[in-house]
């Protein structure tokens, strides 16, 4: 069973070493974390710096896609964000990524209406340098 909680500074270290908490320095960042038992199986991060907060690197390593395990840190970052009395959450997501496109789509985000918008350049990721070249979609999704 798929467990969801927050990143704790106990559990750190573990998820650390398993999955790429690429937002860790950033502020404002809080991370969700998906454990199979003892092994964290995905992270999801959420980022309250706007309204509506942005739901934000949602992973989860090949070897555990397929499970259900991104659409659980989805919800659980939306139960998270509405406990916290938003009543919208946003992401964006690359246009040629049909798998999670239709993630989201199915989770109940729509297009925020912005034409879809090209992001290309490097920037530090802890310490280290990461390369992108995508066109971002906003989707947002209304929480009840």
């Amino acid at each position: 069973m798929i467990v969801v909680r927050p990143l704790t500074p106990d559990d750190l270290a573990e998820v650390d070493r398993q999955l790429p908490l690429s937002r860790l320095e950033q502020a404002e960042a809080e991370y969700l974390v998906a454990w199979d038992g003892d092994e964290p199986v995905g992270h999801a991060c959420i980022d309250s710096r706007d309204d509506p907060p942005q739901l934000q690197d949602v992973f989860v390593p090949e070897q555990h896609r397929r499970r259900g395990i991104a659409t659980e840190l989805s919800r659980a970052a939306e139960d998270l964000v509405r406990s916290r009395g938003y009543r919208r959450i946003a992401l964006d997501v690359d246009v040629d990524s049909r798998p999670a496109r239709a993630l989201y789509e199915g989770l109940g985000y729509r297009e925020a209406g912005t034409p879809p918008r090209h992001v290309q350049g490097t920037i530090m990721l802890r310490g280290k340098p990461f390369s992108y070249d995508a066109h971002l979609l906003d989707l947002v999704k209304d929480l009840k």
